[in-house]
């Protein structure tokens, strides 16, 4: 009987993708796949924390795989069955590390994967997430990815297209590009380096926007999204690209995280209030019906009443299509979560329903707005449906009154709206 594997993914799309390549792994090896957790004879969990740090919280876990071992899950699954079955090993079971190499935990991972890396995919057959780069040149003091994932380092363009090529003869119509830093694909690859705010320059070498030119040209009917842009990498070069894609839809994931200008120095997220600013008018301006969609994080350490204000400002004035809000969480290892002035949970909790009441305000006139268009749908289920401005799992859906095709795109005119969602 073969070994039966289940795997519990937790966080963002990123992750998702890891748990794709490690599944995919996992049946390279003969081994089945189950979603119940009960059948599994190895359940595998996929979070981002650091394996040295979990190793010492739960000393009863098998085995603790690092980013540089996603596409051998199958043959460190085959170690631990081996070990668990041998009858010489006592009740508790454990990978030593010569075994299964810690090196997530012990040094900068240098994994990405390639268009023939095995994968299983846990996404809706029509839609799927492609990851055009790994790691983060970014120093965001909240953030700890860079100790976790290494330096930015982009897959080849050729590596990318043979993916979508291959996504797309099997009738996928929606390809969801991501990494840490999608803005800054390419720039790794420079024969001269790139500085940290360096914008996207197709002159210098492979560029994001080099990348959607070449999409344009693969034949098929689906559309590409982008998802988590820096908008210190953004230029006019980038912004005149996806106005003349078609096959780019028209939506920037876009996280900003604050807009005060002392909150985004500590933040350190190497990019001002002014250049944020006018970066959003010539997104509007040049990209025609283009939804930005955005996060934002309350509660950081040392958020004064005034500084949590002019966030507040921001939000009502930039009127958002889409929007986010987190709450500050302290992250083991970064910069922030050793800053003075914590902010107390009750605080957190207050400006996050301020700050969210606000958005509702928004996304509900911006919806009434689209009542009586005729929209371009892809349709996820038979009476649910999205719009070229709404990502999957994120942004809200289109309700539709009559049946329709999975994984098809559909016209429909939008007869209304119930909270966040259009009617149609």
């Amino acid at each position: 009987m073969s070994t039966k594997v289940g795997m519990i993914s937790l966080g963002c799309a990123k992750n998702l993708v890891d748990a794709e390549i490690m599944l995919g792994s996992v049946l390279q090896r003969g081994m089945e796949i189950t979603s119940r957790a009960d059948e599994a004879d190895v359940l595998v969990i996929n979070t981002q924390r650091f394996a040295k740090e979990l190793s010492n919280e739960m000393p009863e876990v098998d085995a603790f795989v690092g980013l540089d071992q996603v596409s051998e899950l199958g043959a460190i699954v085959e170690k631990v069955v081996a070990r668990a079955s041998s009858p010489c090993l006592t009740d508790k079971v454990s990978v030593p590390h010569d075994d299964v190499d810690l090196a997530f935990a012990n040094t900068r991972p240098t994994y990405i994967p390639n268009y023939d890396t095995p994968r299983f995919r846990l996404t809706p057959a029509h839609s799927a997430y492609l990851k055009i780069a790994e790691g983060c040149n970014h120093p965001c003091s909240f953030c700890v990815i860079p100790q976790m994932r290494g330096k930015h380092r982009s897959r080849t363009m050729e590596s990318v297209l043979a993916e979508i090529r291959g996504l797309v003869s099997e009738g996928v119509r929606e390809i969801n590009l991501i990494s840490q830093d999608t803005t800054y694909y390419g720039m790794d690859l420079w024969p001269e380096k790139a500085g940290p705010r360096q914008p996207v320059d197709s002159s210098r070498g492979p560029t994001l926007s080099r990348l959607l030119r070449e999409i344009q040209k693969i034949d098929g009917e689906f559309w590409v999204r982008l998802l988590y842009t820096h908008p210190a990498h953004w230029s006019d070069e980038l912004i005149e690209t996806i106005a003349e894609c078609d096959k780019v839809a028209r939506y920037i994931d876009i996280p900003l995280q604050h807009i005060d200008e002392s909150m985004l120095q500590r933040m350190r997220r190497e990019t001002s209030r002014t250049h944020i600013e006018r970066l959003i008018d010539k997104l509007r301006d040049g990209i025609a019906g283009v939804a930005l969609r955005t996060t934002f994080i309350v509660g950081f350490p040392g958020e004064t009443d005034a500084e949590f204000e002019t966030l507040l400002q921001f939000i009502e004035r930039t009127r958002f299509e889409r929007l986010g809000i987190f709450k500050y969480s302290q992250e083991q290892g970064s910069r922030a979560a050793k800053m003075p002035n914590q902010i107390s949970t009750r605080v957190k909790n207050a400006r996050y329903r301020k700050a969210m009441s606000i958005q509702q305000k928004i996304a509900h006139e911006t919806a009434s707005e689209k009542i009586g268009s005729g929209l371009n749908l892809l349709v996820d289920q038979p009476h649910i449906a999205r719009t070229e401005a709404d990502a999957p799992d994120v942004d809200p859906r289109v309700i539709l009154s009559r049946p329709a095709p999975v994984g098809e795109f559909i016209q429909r005119k939008i007869t209304g709206s119930r909270g966040y969602d259009l009617l149609a």
